[in-house]
């Protein structure tokens, strides 16, 4: 039985307790399994929790993760863990091996749950379980169904993993029964589409989860304006938060959770230029098409990895097609590149931009996002109205009304940024809802674009999805993903579903080139009205083709029974028609792409979701998909269960929820408070009383072949010993912390 979190109250600041409970979710899970015994698709008894071996600093004779509990001087031994990251890019696809080891430290049974990204877009269909020299392979299940499997074999002593989808980008990893001082490796795969942007291709591998700020129980919410005030109402809690924030590991006691991770780029077309983003990495060239990247020795997870690469203009393809047969079925995967150097005809806008100075955006995030806005103002000409919203667990609008973009105006705004500080926590509904108040709706003499710049760090990304749904109007939403770990799922849907377009800053040094890089979208034709005229049936995803700015390829994923026909894709520039078309007898075969096509086509029916469509339909329809495809989604996860029990009888299982590292550049104290009697901060292990882990360990490493071998040996690695973050209580519960969440 894992544990879980309980959040009550104010949202960064409730006591959040870690109890032994049964998590049954009305939703598919995707499960590895084993040929187990039939008697596991049962529900799983109640287990009544046993007192935990504690243990005192000095009886410790290697690094470990100590657990701060009731008992002055004692504490709880917790699991460790590494990661290991091997990534094939083939064109323009990636397929990913993640290789996670727990390793139980102590003298006892013990169950871990991490919480890890990915990808937002990303495809999860495997998962493999290594118990000594044996190997388990996943199987999807509805999440119910395998809930059930998996917390009987907890319950019965057999080993188990259990990988379930929180959102989109945020898993949970369960590990049942970890033996005293044993090794468990788990390997997960996925399949995602490398994104273009202009003569840029891109990789992003996220590696923590930020600090999720939950809305308060009375949240404020935008109703409408008077004359001297914004008139708002409330609304409920997120309920599903606790299963996306993480216990986080005070940063000056180390990093935990180090990272391997080595790429294998196969561009197809000459490589002009590639580089790591915001990590040191090793590059090797073994031709002009290949690069081979690994990470300069392990990093610890807390921001994500960035890897960019350029090919010659001329070596852009201007239409790409690949092709995945799977039975009768043809899956497709087309990227297209629109022509470049339409006349741009600049219209006069209504730009709002909306910061966010909460208190998970403290030091290098903050700077970043006002540098951004400085930048953006000043490119604002004579003709253009703007205003600016910034918001943390309040919000102010600058102006009553959107203001002509002169001078003095421009000072003023400027000097407002200029003056902003980061604290409190992120109520981005009722910014939002501000920044979509359109004054003059009817108005088509200017373009409507809101500038959103933000982490994202929020646990309500539904409620803000769905307010976009029923209030856009004619904005266009436009998001400023900021710092190291950003939430890229909300802010990917935020603009999708707001039809504009979403730009990462990852640092200062980015600002000026990022900025741009957008502005000259917000100035450049738009390419609308999308369709696919074909000449074969057809079905394809994203269905309809949302708009598109400059520089931004087309991507579709289309099935059909057909390998040859004509496909005629049209649209609009600006004011001027555009059409291509594609011969499917052309297209080269491409791994995976059934994965890429089946995930579109679940974020396009969770995406009805947030238009009012009807939950019944949309959940059959995903779970469909899901099944059918095997992967992982909102109902559907992937569980492995061993066939042999390996915990004796009578012996207890205890469960420990694995902590996480702050994204880096955030600060501690903004996110969580600066309460000296919160726990988190007061309650810690003295870091001389620990001792570094050092051990050496064989990383993951992409290959060639059909599969990646799982690693073999020791999951050691360096461990800097950290805090007191839990309080052990009698036997029946695990209490964590208070927590004053202000981020």
């Amino acid at each position: 039985m894992k544990p879980y979190l309980l959040s009550r109250g104010s949202p960064w600041g409730s006591p959040r307790i870690l109890l032994r409970a049964s998590l049954i979710a009305s939703a598919a899970v995707l499960t590895a399994v084993a040929v187990g015994p039939a008697s596991l698709a049962q529900p799983a008894p109640q287990v009544q929790p046993e007192p935990a071996i504690l243990v005192t600093p000095d009886e410790m004779h290697t690094g470990a993760l100590l657990l701060k509990t009731t008992e002055g001087g004692k504490f709880l031994e917790a699991p460790r863990l590494k990661t290991d990251v091997a990534i094939i890019v083939t064109g323009p696809t990636a397929r990913a091996v993640i290789t996670q080891r727990f390793e139980n430290p102590s003298d006892k049974w013990v169950e871990g749950v991490y919480v890890y990204p990915m990808p937002q877009n990303a495809a999860v269909d495997t998962l493999k379980m290594q118990v000594g020299d044996r190997f388990l392979e996943g199987k999807v299940k509805e999440r119910v169904e395998a809930r059930q499997i998996y917390e009987k074999a907890a319950a019965e002593g057999y080993k188990a993993s259990l990988i379930e989808q929180q959102r989109p980008n945020i898993f949970t990893n369960s590990v049942a029964n970890i033996g005293p001082h044993e090794t468990i490796v788990v390997q997960i795969e996925y399949q995602e589409a490398v994104r273009l942007d202009g003569d840029k291709f891109q990789l992003r591998v996220p590696l923590v989860v930020g600090p999720r700020y939950t809305p308060r129980n009375a949240e404020p919410l935008l109703v409408g304006y008077t004359d001297d005030a914004v008139i708002v109402a409330t609304n409920t809690v997120v309920k599903d938060a606790h299963k996306v924030t993480p216990p986080v590991i005070h940063p000056k006691y180390g990093k935990i959770n180090p990272v391997s991770l080595s790429v294998k780029l196969k561009a197809g077309v000459s490589l002009a230029a590639i580089e790591s983003a915001y990590h040191t990495a090793k590059i090797e060239r073994p031709d002009a098409q290949s690069a081979n990247v690994s990470l300069d020795g392990n990093v610890p997870a807390d921001r994500d990895f960035v890897l960019n690469w350029k090919v010659a203009a001329s070596a852009i393809p201007q239409a790409t097609l690949f092709r995945e047969t799977i039975g009768t079925d043809n899956y497709y995967l087309a990227m297209i590149v629109p022509p470049a150097g339409t006349a741009k005809v600049r219209q006069p806008r209504e730009a709002i931009f909306v910061i966010d100075n909460s208190g998970s955006m403290a030091g290098e995030s903050m700077r970043q996002a006002k540098a951004a806005l400085i930048l953006g103002l000043s490119k604002l000409k004579p003709e253009d109205k703007f205003n600016v919203i910034r918001f943390d667990d309040t919000f102010d609008v600058l102006f009553k009304t959107p203001v002509p973009a002169n001078e003095t105006n421009l000072k003023v705004a400027t000097n407002f940024v200029a003056g902003l500080d980061a604290n409190g926590g992120t109520e981005i509904y009722a910014a939002l809802q501000a920044a979509l108040a359109d004054l003059t709706p009817a108005d088509k003499s200017r373009l409507r674009q809101v500038i959103f710049l933000t982490d994202g760090a929020v646990s309500n990304e539904e409620q803000v999805l769905q307010e976009i749904g029923k209030s856009l109007g004619r904005s266009r939403l436009f998001t400023v993903g900021i710092g190291s770990a950003p939430n890229s799922f909300l802010m990917e849907h935020i603009a999708g579903q707001g039809r504009g377009t979403f730009t990462h800053i990852g640092s200062e040094s980015e600002v000026v080139e990022r900025m741009a890089e957008l502005f000259s979208k917000l100035e450049s034709p738009v390419m609308t009205d999308l369709r696919v005229a074909d000449g074969v049936k057809l079905e394809t995803s994203p269905n309809p083709i949302p708009d598109l700015y400059e520089g931004e390829p087309v991507v579709l994923t289309a099935v059909t029974g057909s390998q040859s026909g004509k496909v005629s894709l049209t649209g609009r520039i600006g004011t001027m028609p555009w059409s291509t078309q594609l011969d499917l007898s052309t297209a080269v075969e491409g791994a995976g792409v059934s994965k890429l096509w089946a995930r579109s086509k679940i974020s396009g029916i969770e995406s009805s979701r947030y238009k009012g469509g009807n939950e019944g339909d949309i959940d059959a329809a995903v779970l469909k998909v899901a099944l059918d495809h095997h992967l992982v989604s909102r109902l559907t996860s992937l569980v492995a269960v061993d066939v042999t029990p390996s915990r004796p009888v009578g012996e207890a299982l205890s469960s420990h929820e694995m902590p996480t590292n702050l994204p880096h550049g955030w600060n501690f104290e903004k996110v969580f408070g600066e309460d000296p009697s919160n726990p988190l901060i007061k309650a810690s292990v003295d870091g001389t009383l620990l001792q570094k882990l050092a051990g050496s360990t064989k990383p993951a490493t992409a290959s060639d072949g059909e599969g990646v071998a799982l690693p073999q040996g020791d999951a050691g690695t360096v461990l800097q010993l950290v805090i007191g973050l839990l309080f052990l209580s009698s036997g029946t519960m695990l209490l964590l912390v208070l927590r004053k969440q202000k981020a």
